[in-house]
């Protein structure tokens, strides 16, 4: 079933399409008909072609598409991790991280989101 097309003057992108748009527009041309469906239909006959539809072609397609390496096989691999049993060598690690002057404050207090809030609202 054919659509008829219905140009609009402001979104006419080129300059030929402005004067297509004014001539149809004032009567001088025919707005064009275009039939979706049958320009479907035609774009589909040509996105294949006559050597895919056959075995020939099926097997160009692999030969073109088989990979070019050989890619090795991955192989699994297990980690045992063994227990220490020091108690002494944890709490070091957590006091290394806790007093840390790069990380994060570990000890947030009133005083200091207030601050935070503070600095947040003279910047706006």
């Amino acid at each position: 079933m054919p659509d008829e097309v219905k140009p609009n003057l402001n979104e006419a992108a080129t300059h030929d399409a402005q004067l297509a748009a004014d001539n149809i527009a004032s009567g001088e041309e025919k707005a064009p008909k275009v039939d979706f469906e049958a320009d479907y239909k035609a774009a589909q006959q040509f996105s294949v072609s006559d050597i895919d539809r056959t075995s020939e072609g099926s097997a160009a397609a692999k030969a073109a598409t088989a990979p070019q390496q050989n890619v090795s096989q991955a192989q699994e691999t297990k980690t045992q991790t063994q227990p220490t049993s020091k108690p002494d060598d944890f709490l070091e690690a957590a006091k290394d991280v806790g007093s840390s002057q790069t990380e994060g404050v570990s000890n947030v207090s009133d005083d200091l989101v207030e601050k935070a809030l503070e600095k947040g609202e003279r910047k706006n």
